[in-house]
Parts: C-alpha cells; structure tokens; sequence
C-alpha cells in the first residue's frame, strides 16, 4: 500500500467519498487529488471544494463537462439508437467513461499513479471506471475502498466519520431520500428502498423531473426537432448546445410526464436490479431519430443497425467504451448518420411520445412510387411476380421432396 504516492479520487463531496478520502490518507498514507464533475445532476458542486479543503487537501479539481458529455458521449450513442434490453437509455452507464478519462488526464497531470472510485463491490460502476482506467493508462493502480475496508455498514461509516471528525451534512435538517440515486443530464435513477421488492410500485413522491401522466396537461405539446448527421442542433428552429437541447427537453417532456421507465436489469456482475428512471429528453430524442432514419436510410443499412445495436448497447452497460470494437462499431454508425438531417415533429401528451411529422432534403422516400393512387408507371406491379417466385423457390423445391412443415 505505501508504493501508492498519489491518488485521484473522483469525489462528490458527500458522506462515502469523504469517508474514502480520510481512509486514503490513512491507509495509503498518500497525497490525495479530488476530482468532481458536473455533468448536470442538478446539485452545486462548489461546496464539494470545501468539504475538500476540510479533509487537508490541496489538490482540487471541479470541472464542468456538461457539453463534452452530451456531444461526445450521449449524442454518439444516441446515433446508435441505443437502448439497453429493450428500455434502459443507459444513463449511468454513458457518463462513466467521461468521468474515468478526466481522471486519468487528471492523474497525468498531478503525476499520480492511482485513481479510486466510490463503486462497491456489488454494482456494475465498479468495471465500468476500472476498464476504462486500464484502457486509458495500463500500468495505473485502482483503488477500490468498498472491496478492501470492512466500513460496510452506515453505522460504520458514521462511527468513523465521529472518530475522524469528518462533517457529516445532513441537508440543513430535510428529510434524507431512502433511495439511492444518481443524477445527470440525461437521466436520473432511483435504487434501494421500496423499489428492492419488484411488486411493490414506486411512490409518487420519489420521481424529481417529471409530473405523473395522469398529471400532465390535457393539452398535447408540439416540438420541432433539426438534425443534422444525426444530432439534435435545433428546437422549433432555435439552435441550440448539446447540453442545452438535453436541458430543454428535459423541462418539456417532464412537464407532460415522459420519460419514466419501472425496470428489472441483468447486472453486469450476474445479479438482477430493480431500478426506476426519468429520462425524459432521451426518450423524445431517440423517438425523433428513428423517424428521420426512416426516411432516410437506405433499408439495408438501417436493418444493419438495429442488428448491431444490442450488441453496441452491451458494451456500453459493460463498461467497454474505451475498446476497439466500440470505436469500430461507432465509426460505421457515425457513416450511416452523414444522410441523417431533416425535421421531425412530435406530440407529447400525457406521457407518450408520438411522432407526427418528418421530413429532409435527404429523403428516400418517393411519393410517386409509393402512391396507393395512379402512379403513371413509376412502379411495374407486374415485377413483383418473379421477385416472389424466385424467393420462393428453395421452399417449392423442398415441398416437392416432401419436406413441408405441415
């Protein structure tokens, strides 16, 4: 443990990591440097400097990568339609890898040789920051204080912040949340509690962004969306940031009530979790992105996305971002998006997303040839004939040896 001289501690200023801060120096005896990224959890982060400068340390960093987040990570997975088993928009999973390659900048500028994380041993945060670390700087060491110490219980936590004189915040005295949760521009998730019985249906009072459906006006609302390669650059015409498109739509489809997801994961570490979200501007988006493939994506190639997303989306949840198939798959994606530019428009009502408009310069989609009226001989309906008969063939020939399913 002495062979560590300094380590980056990616720090949120609350109970555990200034708990893990304490116990570095202790047990290490090494130089401590926090690192604390906003990426738009909607909470100050600024206190965390103090609470840093409690524990004696010297070297703080406090960065702000809401932009880098949503450009950089979100909007290229987004691209991918990504989508984990079927519902999850990958929330957490998307903002490890921005947080992991911060620290490794950060650990080579203050020469440190190790990194540590808050992850427990149990969570899926835990591979995602390490594989990311070794990807990033093979030869650095990865602490994990929740793997190595036996402060496994709040109990215990609170006895060694008594004996260490580490401030204990209790909000100005509000009432502490019994969820555990984590919070971004893209989403925010709810664990623990309640939710750890899979029958039991989340209190009302436990979602943050957004109203219940049943709250939600009775009037739909309309929104504009402008792509271009892919990327949401404008609402209702009013270009926008990354960060700002996020933010946006956020505050619009929380108010109608979208975005709330109820659902059971396979972790990566063999367990399932129950866990609830709110991802109301990553529902609209992906719903908008899909109509503008539609019409212009060559159909192969959009048959070939979608085969490759579940695939695409397992790297992501397993933390593998930083590897080269991820950047191999990304590059074919990000091809694909070079004709992905037009307008969608959407209705949001009482919590659905429905798409009722699309259109782009870029379009494959011919109205002459798909017409159900007279289309003055732009398709020959007489082709389809051969094309069916030679699909058929293989089928007919097998029914002739007697090899039919009936």
């Amino acid at each position: 443990m002495s062979s560590v001289k300094k380590v980056v501690l990616a720090y949120s200023g609350g109970l555990d990591t200034s708990v893990i801060a304490k116990w570095l120096q202790e047990t290490y005896r090494c130089e401590v440097v926090t690192f604390t990224a906003d990426i738009g959890q909607g909470e100050e982060v600024e206190p965390a400097r103090a609470k840093a400068k409690a524990l004696g340390i010297e070297e703080i960093y406090i960065d702000d990568l809401r932009e880098e987040f949503v450009r950089d990570f979100v909007f290229p997975m987004f691209r991918a339609n990504t989508i984990y088993e079927g519902e999850y928009l990958l929330g957490t999973s998307i903002a490890r890898p921005l947080i992991t390659k911060r620290m490794i900048e950060i650990a080579n500028e203050t020469g440190a040789d190790a990194i540590a994380h808050g992850a427990t041993g149990k969570g899926n945060d835990q591979v995602r920051f390490e594989l990311g670390a070794y990807a990033l700087k093979p030869g650095v060491k990865v602490i994990a204080p929740w793997r190595e110490w036996d402060l496994n219980s709040r109990e215990k936590l609170m006895a060694y912040c008594e004996e260490h004189n580490i401030p204990v915040d209790f909000s100005g005295g509000k009432k502490k949340s019994p969820y555990s949760m984590d919070a971004n521009l893209l989403h925010i998730s709810y664990e623990g509690g309640i939710l750890e019985d899979p029958w039991a249906e989340a209190e009302e009072d436990m979602w943050r962004w957004s109203v219940s459906p049943e709250s939600a006006p009775d009037e739909a609302t309309y929104l504009e969306l402008t792509f271009e390669r892919g990327d949401v650059v404008a609402i209702n015409d009013e270009a926008m940031s990354p960060a700002t498109v996020l933010e946006t739509l956020n505050k619009v489809g929380g108010a109608n009530g979208v975005g709330r997801l109820d659902i059971v994961e396979n972790r990566y570490v063999g367990m399932k979790s129950r866990g609830c979200y709110e991802t109301p501007g990553g529902s609209i988006i992906l719903k908008a992105h899909r109509a503008i493939e539609s019409i212009t994506l060559d159909r192969e190639v959009a048959h070939l996305k979608d085969s490759l997303m579940p695939k695409y989306a397992e790297m992501i949840y397993n933390g593998y971002w930083w590897s080269p198939e991820r950047k191999m798959l990304q590059t074919a994606i990000d091809e694909s998006q070079c004709v992905v530019n037009g307008k969608v428009r959407v209705k949001l009502y009482k919590g659905s997303v429905s798409v009722v408009g699309r259109q782009s310069d870029d379009s494959l989609f011919d109205e002459k040839i798909a017409t159900f009226e007279d289309d003055a001989g732009a398709y020959d309906q007489k082709d389809a004939e051969g094309f069916i008969k030679l699909n058929a063939l293989r089928m007919r020939i097998a029914a002739n040896k007697g090899r039919n399913l009936l």
